[in-house]
């Protein structure tokens, strides 16, 4: 129409059909319907898209901030020599640059068990200093403290342990451990009782049941390791640039070393987290696409409904532009409406997951996510704004594109064809 009477481009002619289009009516109610399911599909896709996302972003942000807060960033582990000279490699480490805690660990297997109940532990030997540097125990003791852990006969279980073996702080834990003391009749399992110095809850289940922590002489000598260690933890400011720091370390040890840092000990963990992340990103934008279709076959049916009227308003002097845009607005709104209801509906969902699952798991009578299978005891959910951002942008993207094609239709249209059998 802007070619015969000067209507700008998009005027408020234009709006006005466009946004009428929309609206039901008896005879396109069919239409409608179907302008109806691609708004909501394209809702469902935009918010499932960010939700899920959000969800994948707060797993991998809350597994790698436990793991790597509890297992050290660099593992330093003896070659050709035992590490009895580890007080002195450990205090040279520290002292590099961006090193946070170079801490000496005796591990082993034991069975912790109590009167009512036993379970598999993975028992850590620590000095009780490096253990109050260490954020995601000192911080997250939940009964007893850290106060003579070097001194005394206590260790450190975790509340999930704790709940299982039914026990408290001060009361006592036995552990057993496969390899003891070596007679002539064997190798014989070593048994001994230590009381509860603390209950930590990192809210990683697998940790909160599976470690034990002990003063590191007494893991020593538990473990037959008397003057050495198995390894040198080793936690850094910047885990992502641990090449870097694996050179100045190597350098600091003085001694052969072999070294294993967070991203090897974690590579299959972390990759399957990333390969089902893209995974569910592909299957996701499946929905908005199918919607975007939906728009597709929605504006080609209202097209063809409406050829008498597209003949009258080119018959009128609308201009094929001015058809074109008619179009283009109708079924561009569906898409753009929907999208940034989904986003905000996204949003308002990922800012309130952790709530939702609790009010669905008293509503539903069952536990949604146990930690038992997911590992953490609440539900994360991290906004990319960048991500975020993506899905915003492809969705508005694909709904524009579904448009074209119809809008082309009826921009083409001929109007003496049209209004031939009217």
């Amino acid at each position: 129409m802007s070619e015969t009477t000067g209507t700008p481009p998009f005027s408020r002619f234009e709006w006005m059909l466009s946004l009428r289009y929309l609206r039901s009516r008896r005879k396109e109610g069919f239409i409608s319907v179907i302008a109806g399911f691609s708004f909501i599909g394209i809702l469902l896709g935009v918010a499932t898209l960010i939700i899920v996302m959000a969800v994948m972003n707060g797993f991998r942000h809350e597994l790698l901030e436990k793991i790597l807060g509890l297992n050290g960033h660099l593992l330093i582990q003896p070659l050709e020599a035992p590490l009895t000279d580890f007080e002195v490699v450990a205090e040279r480490i520290s002292k590099v640059p961006g090193v946070k805690l170079a801490a000496p660990v005796v591990e082993g297997q034991a069975l912790a068990s109590s009167p009512f109940g036993s379970s598999g532990v993975l028992a850590r030997g620590w000095r009780g200093s490096d253990l109050r540097k260490l954020p995601s125990i000192a911080d997250n003791l939940k009964q007893g403290t850290l106060e003579g852990f070097d001194t005394g006969q206590g260790i450190l279980i975790g509340r999930r342990l704790a709940d299982q073996l039914t026990l408290h702080a001060g009361e006592n834990v036995t552990l057993v451990a496969p390899r003891g003391a070596v007679t002539p009749m064997g190798t014989m399992p070593r048994i001994k009782t230590y009381k509860v110095a603390g209950v930590f809850e990192i809210g990683m289940s697998e940790y909160d049941l599976g470690f034990a922590f002990m003063p590191l002489t007494e893991a020593q000598a538990y473990f037959n390791r008397s003057g050495d260690v198995t390894a040198i933890e080793v936690y850094v400011d910047n885990p992502d640039q641990i090449d870097n720091f694996r050179r100045l370390v190597a350098e600091a040890a003085g001694r052969p070393i072999f070294i294993t840092d967070w991203r090897q000990r974690n590579a299959t963990f972390f990759n399957a987290l990333q390969v089902e992340r893209n995974v569910m990103f592909l299957i996701l934008t499946l929905i908005v696409l199918v919607a975007a279709l939906n728009i597709v076959s929605g504006l080609i049916m209202l097209v063809k409904d409406k050829g008498p009227d597209i003949a009258i308003m080119r018959t009128m002097g609308a201009s094929q532009g001015s058809v074109m845009r008619i179009f283009l607005i109708t079924g561009a709104s569906i898409g753009v409406v929907g999208t940034l209801v989904g986003f905000l509906a996204g949003v308002v969902i990922c800012r309130n997951i952790e709530v939702i699952r609790q009010f669905l798991s008293w509503a539903l009578s069952t536990e949604l996510f146990p930690p038992t299978l997911y590992f953490l005891s609440r539900l994360p959910a991290i906004v990319d704004p960048a991500e975020t951002t993506a899905v915003v942008v492809m969705a508005l993207a694909l709904s524009l594109l579904a448009t074209l094609y119809p809008s082309w239709r009826a921009a083409r249209l001929d109007p003496v064809e049209a209004l031939r059998y009217e």
